[in-house]
C-alpha cells in the first residue's frame, strides 16, 4: 500500500547544540494505518511527531505528506497529552475551534461537531466549560477537535499518559473504534510497550545518541486483542529488549 507519510534522512538538533537530537531517520506510514513509536525517554519521539505536526523544524531530510488537499478538510491534526482545551469555550467551541478558516457553511461545520462529539461519546457534554470535564472526558475532547477537521493522519502524542489505569485502557478501545470508523492512520507516541502492541500494526523503536529506528515490528495479531494474550506479552517482550 502506498505511504500517505514519509520521512527521509531526517536530523534535529536544538539551537545552537550541535549534538543532534536524531540524525538519518526514516520511517514511513501507508493510508489508515496504526504505527506506535516507542523508546527512553528524551529519545526524540515528542520531537519526531512535532516536525511530522510542523510545529518544528527539521535540521535536515525531508518529509512527504501524500495527502491530496480536500475542500473542507485538513490533511494532519494532533492530539497532545494534556488536551490543551481553551478555558473560555465550552466544549462544543473547543471541537469546532479547528474548522476555522476551512471552507464549511455555518450549518456543515454544527453539523461536523455534531458528528464528532457523536463518534466520542460527547454529546450530552457539549455545554459543559473544560473544568467540568474529567481527565478523560478531557482527552476524548482533544481527540474529538482533531477529528472534527476530518484529518488522513492523526498524530497523538502519548495522549493518554496523564489518566489512571481504568480510565486509559477505555480510551484505548475508544482509540480503536474511532480509528477502524475513520479510516485515519495513525501516528501514535507512547512510552507504554504494552500500549503500543494493544493498539498498533507496527511498533517502531527508535533508540541511540542521536536516536535512530533500532527496530520496526510488525503486529500480526487478530483484533479485538487481549491484554494478556501470551502472543502480545511475548511480542512486548521482544520489543522491550530492543529499548
Amino acid at each position: 500500500m502506498a505511504s500517505i507519510l514519509t520521512i527521509e534522512n531526517l536530523s534535529f538538533h536544538y539551537g545552537d547544540n550541535p549534538a543532534p537530537v536524531f540524525d538519518d531517520l526514516n520511517l514511513s506510514i501507508a493510508k489508515g494505518e496504526f504505527v506506535a513509536v516507542v523508546g527512553g525517554s528524551g529519545v526524540g519521539k515528542s520531537t519526531l511527531l512535532k516536525c511530522v505536526a510542523d510545529l518544528a523544524h527539521s535540521s535536515g531530510g525531508r518529509i512527504t505528506l501524500d495527502i491530496p488537499e480536500r475542500r473542507g478538510s485538513r490533511r494532519r491534526a494532533t492530539v497532545f497529552q494534556d488536551g490543551r482545551l481553551l478555558p473560555w469555550r465550552r466544549l462544543r467551541g473547543n471541537v469546532g475551534y479547528g474548522l476555522k478558516g476551512l471552507e464549511l457553511s455555518a450549518e456543515a461545520r454544527e453539523e461536523r461537531i455534531r458528528e464528532v462529539l457523536k463518534l466520542t461519546r460527547l454529546s450530552e457534554l457539549a455545554d459543559r466549560w473544560p473544568h467540568q470535564l474529567s481527565g478523560g472526558q478531557v482527552q476524548r475532547a482533544g481527540i474529538a477537535r482533531a477529528l472534527a477537521v476530518n484529518p488522513e493522519l492523526l498524530l497523538m502524542d502519548e495522549p493518554f499518559s496523564a489518566v489512571d489505569a481504568i480510565t486509559r485502557q477505555h480510551l484505548q478501545d475508544e482509540l480503536l473504534n474511532i480509528w477502524q470508523k475513520t479510516g485515519a492512520a495513525v501516528l501514535f507516541i507512547t512510552h507504554d510497550i504494552e500500549e503500543a502492541v494493544y493498539l498498533a500494526d507496527r511498533v517502531v523503536v527508535l533508540s541511540g545518541h542521536p536516536a535512530h529506528v533500532r527496530f520496526d515490528q510488525p503486529i500480526d495479531l487478530p483484533r479485538p486483542r487481549g491484554r494478556n494474550a501470551d502472543d502480545l506479552q511475548h511480542l512486548a517482550h521482544t520489543i522491550a529488549q530492543e529499548l
